[in-house]
């Protein structure tokens, strides 16, 4: 009884450590999109895209997200919708944040055909 009891134990803890590399090596839906610190990120990703190259986009909202969590970074890679005037059009972005130094840094930002 022992002996079983232990290899379920070890079968317990190679799962759980699989599915944790798991989680560290690849990005993972982010649910809920419309989540208040999903928005922020990306309200973020547009105004920075804004200041660097003079463009006017307004956020209207997230198409996907997904995020990557790795060593001492988060990874947040987002579809997301914004106006430019009166034209909608949709754009990837890819922000990142440190574990060290908790800031966003928009790392790209452009057009996607969705």
């Amino acid at each position: 009884m022992k002996f079983q009891s232990l290899i379920l134990i070890l079968i317990f803890l190679l799962a759980s450590t699989a599915r944790n590399q798991a989680l560290l090596d690849g990005y993972y839906p982010i649910l809920p999109l419309n989540g208040y610190d999903v928005i922020e990120i990306a309200k973020f990703a547009v105004t920075e895209y804004d200041k660097q190259t003079g463009a006017k986009l307004k956020f209207k909202n997230i198409i996907k997200g997904e995020s990557k969590f790795a060593e001492g970074f988060t990874g947040y890679h987002l579809i997301i919708s914004a106006d430019n005037g009166s034209i909608s059009n949709n754009y990837e972005t890819f922000v990142c944040t440190t574990v060290y130094v908790p800031t966003w840094k928009l790392i790209s930002f452009r057009p996607v055909q969705v």
